[in-house]
């Protein structure tokens, strides 16, 4: 594997275009211009940004936008979002061997062995690795690793998925029973611009009525670390110093929209959409 030291994070405004027009054979506006390589291979390379220093102001803003109380503790999501410019950096290169927007992120693990604080500096590397079959296409995992003097201390694993012919085995998976509700949550419409802001991620089907379409929505849907991040927010003073939690995330949330929320103490969460039932999100914590 080779590594790539960066200068500074990555610059999202041009990684976006980049990313849009490679997206464009696939919504049929330019044919024959995506130069994906022929053969699918994930490339064996590592970006690393050393020194990171947390924008407190960011860091606030952040907070009010999914939930959290002000404070210079890190929530365990907040990290993704200073790995996502490293991450575009390297699924927007010309090596990579799908374009990033078409993408479907369906779960997020992140496992945190000691609190970050607004005033550490700190290493993040990210890569991608294990391309595997799946029933609806191939996936793979994007790794965000922060370290402190050399020791992780975060660790978050995305996983993608592209869609295409299946490449895995398939078979029905098991009616998802909503578990009872603890709160339900009105989710504006300005939360898909609100998370783009703090989060640097302007995928247009978060931000945009005609992305969404472009994509087969009907209007923007929430961005999915938005409600993970909103679920821990729910659980904030409940969760210890060191722990993993996991999500899957099922069906979009819809802008704007209104979810349930269930917990059980110290193990599960879900959300779920409160009429029918039907889940947008589940997630673990061990």
């Amino acid at each position: 594997m080779s590594i790539v030291e960066l200068d500074g994070p990555p610059e999202l405004g041009p990684l976006y275009r980049r990313a849009a027009i490679r997206a464009l054979p696939r919504i049929g506006l330019v044919p024959g211009s995506d130069r994906r390589p022929p053969i699918e291979v994930l490339p064996d390379v590592e970006l690393v940004l050393r020194g990171v220093v947390v924008d407190r102001g960011r860091l606030a803003e952040y907070d009010r936008v999914c939930g959290f109380r002000l404070s210079d503790r890190l929530p365990v999501t907040f990290p993704h979002v200073l790995a996502t410019p490293l991450a575009m950096r390297l699924m927007t290169s010309p090596e990579f061997p799908y374009p990033v927007v078409g993408l479907v992120h369906v779960a997020n693990r992140i496992t945190v062995t000691r609190p970050l604080d607004a005033g550490d500096r700190f290493d993040l590397s990210v890569r991608a690795v294990d391309l595997r079959p799946h029933e609806r296409g191939r996936q793979f995992d994007v790794v965000a690793v922060a370290t402190v003097d050399g020791v992780e201390v975060w660790r978050d694993v995305s996983t993608y998925l592209r869609r295409g012919r299946a490449s895995g085995p398939s078979g029905s998976a098991p009616r998802d029973v909503p578990p009872p509700a603890s709160a339900t949550w009105k989710v504006p419409a300005r939360v898909g611009v609100d998370y783009a802001r703090v989060s640097g991620d302007r995928n247009p089907i978060h931000t945009s009525r005609l992305g969404a379409r472009l994509f087969g929505f009907p209007r923007p849907i929430a961005h999915g670390m938005w409600s993970k991040a909103r679920c821990l927010a729910a659980l904030e003073g409940r969760l210890p110093d060191a722990y993993t939690v996991e999500v899957a995330f099922k069906r979009p949330i819809l802008l704007p929209g209104t979810v349930a929320f269930a917990a059980t103490p110290g193990e599960t969460f879900a959300l779920h959409d409160p009429k029918s039932g039907a889940p947008h999100l589940t997630g673990t914590i061990s």
